[in-house]
């Protein structure tokens, strides 16, 4: 019991050792090396079948061509024995001479055919045993040789009765050691034949036993490296698949671990390192879409105002247009007035009293004027206030235009395009400012003019002459003011459609600004899909410089 449990734990430490000293191959290797131990099985059992082959192949000549020809031989030379034998026996009861003969011949040829069968089999002698029992048939043919040549000289000589008598009875005991020789012999070949032939069985046996388990052996670790491999493959695509279905869902939470080294655990690391990389991704436009909303709605707010304030210099201007005409009007009666005075010079004399009340009405009439000019200049101040607060708002405007993107570059043209008209009403109201000035300028001469011509009054039959001049002066000052009031006035206009179109593209500004902020909305929402750890790291530490927007467009166009 105890030897089983150590032995189950040395072998869960070698599968262990196994999984970490093959944890870092790859399928190719694995394959290879399983399948190189099992081609090397496979060839150790071929190699070995074919060499035991071999061993059975010169086991079974050797019993075919030297263990069976040695005993042919064997009973060849006993055969012969046997012949001589009964050619010896036959001689006895012959008595012709012819047929005597040819029974010693016999035995001389069959004598010699063993002689000769005994030197073949004397080169073919292998082991110890059977050259020991060679060489007792040697020493009995030995033994055998001169009483058989002794018993032939009497039967040649004529003498058969004591051939009979005498030589027969000496030779058949040492032709007989001579046969148990030979029997010997042949039972030493017959046992050789056994001994080859039960090696022939074993050599087989022990072959297909061995190439057997060769075989299993290498059938079992095929098997075995099959199934290691699949799960080395399957593991970590079920792993890699189930990932991929919850990232389909916009699980981005999802942690992959590389266990394996190899392909797979290439492929999984190559997974892990998108799910990170979608990871940041998601929060970086989640957060930009946060970020593009609130400064969405910041625009739209600023458009919001902008519009206020456009409506009220809309209205500003409306009163300065209504001012103008009514500064335009006093204008042209003062011109009226002073060519009236002009024509009445002649008669100063005649209507002094009444011209003294003229005087006094012209003095007041340039006391309005130079009201109406004060009050021309602060409307122009407003009016360049409302230019440069609308310049102000049209940097911002391109500002934020350019933080949005692509998706404020209509509103940058928007806002440029405001910046245009803001600057033309700066301008155009600097031309009125300047117009104005030289307006006030010109009615302080008029006033002043008028004071000397009202403490002058009682001269005015004797300076009639004079103030006849005075008067044209005062008409040609009444005709440069009505020229002045009349730019001034398509100033205004000019200033009034500025605005108009302002408040147009304001307008414009802010629905482009409230698409903007809902399609960050609607990003948000889409982003919103996938979830994420809450502790998730800047992604900009992870990820490479983007292009901007216009750049992306052209390449990806």
């Amino acid at each position: 019991m105890t030897r089983t449990i150590a032995g189950k734990m040395s072998m869960s430490r070698y599968l262990q050792l196994v999984r970490q000293r093959t944890s870092t191959l790859g399928i190719s290797q694995l394959l290879a090396i399983g399948f190189g131990l099992a081609i090397v099985l496979m060839l150790t059992a071929s190699t070995y079948a074919v060499i035991q082959i071999a061993l059975i192949a010169d086991q079974v000549d050797d019993l075919i061509h030297k263990n069976h020809t040695k005993s042919t031989l064997a009973y060849s030379v006993k055969d012969s024995l046997n012949a001589s034998a009964r050619s010896m026996r036959n001689v006895l009861f012959l008595t012709v001479a012819k047929e005597i003969n040819q029974e010693l011949f016999a035995v001389s040829r069959a004598e010699q055919t063993a002689q000769d069968i005994l030197d073949r089999f004397k080169q073919m002698a292998g082991s110890d045993q059977e050259r020991k029992a060679f060489q007792e048939v040697i020493s009995a043919r030995d033994e055998y040789a001169p009483k058989l040549a002794a018993y032939l000289k009497l039967i040649r000589d004529g003498e058969i009765e004591q051939a009979r008598d005498l030589a027969l009875p000496d030779i058949v005991p040492v032709q007989q050691r001579y046969l148990d020789s030979l029997d010997r012999l042949i039972q030493q070949e017959a046992g050789g034949m056994e001994s080859t032939g039960r090696a022939v069985l074993e050599t087989a046996g022990s072959t297909r036993v061995i190439v057997l388990a060769l075989a299993i052996g290498a059938t079992f670790l095929a098997i075995l490296v099959g199934i290691f491999v699949s799960r080395r493959i399957t593991r970590p695509l079920v792993q890699a698949i189930d990932a991929a279905k919850r990232i389909a869902t916009g699980d981005l939470t999802v942690q992959l671990r590389k266990t394996t080294g190899g392909e797979t655990g290439a492929l999984t690391q190559a997974l892990a390192e998108m799910i990170d990389s979608l990871v940041h991704i998601v929060s970086d436009v989640r957060r930009a879409s946060q970020n593009m909303s609130r400064s969405a709605g910041e625009i739209a707010q600023g458009n919001q105002d902008l519009s206020t304030r456009t409506e009220s210099q809309a209205s500003s201007l409306e009163e300065t247009a209504a001012t103008v005409e009514e500064l335009t009007s006093t204008v042209k009666q003062n011109a009226d007035n002073a060519r009236q005075a002009n024509q009445l010079a002649s008669s100063a004399s005649d209507v002094a009293t009444r011209g003294g009340t003229v005087m006094q009405q012209v003095v007041e009439t340039m006391a309005t004027i130079n009201e109406s000019a004060k009050r021309i200049a602060d409307i122009t101040s407003v009016i360049d206030g409302i230019a440069f607060q609308t310049n102000i708002l049209a940097l911002n405007a391109a500002v934020e235009a350019a933080r949005a993107g692509e998706q404020g570059r209509g509103f940058a043209v928007v806002a440029s395009e405001v910046r245009g008209l803001a600057q033309r009403s700066a301008d155009a109201a600097k031309q009125i400012k300047e117009l104005i000035a030289d307006s006030i300028e010109k009615a302080k001469a008029g006033s002043r003019l008028v004071d000397q011509a009202g403490g002058t009054i009682e001269d005015v039959v004797v300076s009639a002459r004079h103030v006849t001049d005075i008067i044209g002066e005062i008409a040609a000052a009444g005709e440069e003011q009505r020229t002045g009031i009349e730019q001034v006035n398509r100033a205004v206009a000019q200033i009034d459609q500025i605005t108009q179109q302002n408040a147009a593209l304001v307008e414009e500004a802010a629905a482009a600004a409230q698409t903007m902020h809902e399609q960050a909305n609607e990003l948000i929402q889409v982003v919103s899909v996938f979830r994420v750890s809450e502790h998730v790291p800047d992604g900009a530490a992870y990820r490479k410089p983007m292009l901007p927007m216009f750049e992306f467009e052209k390449s990806a166009a």
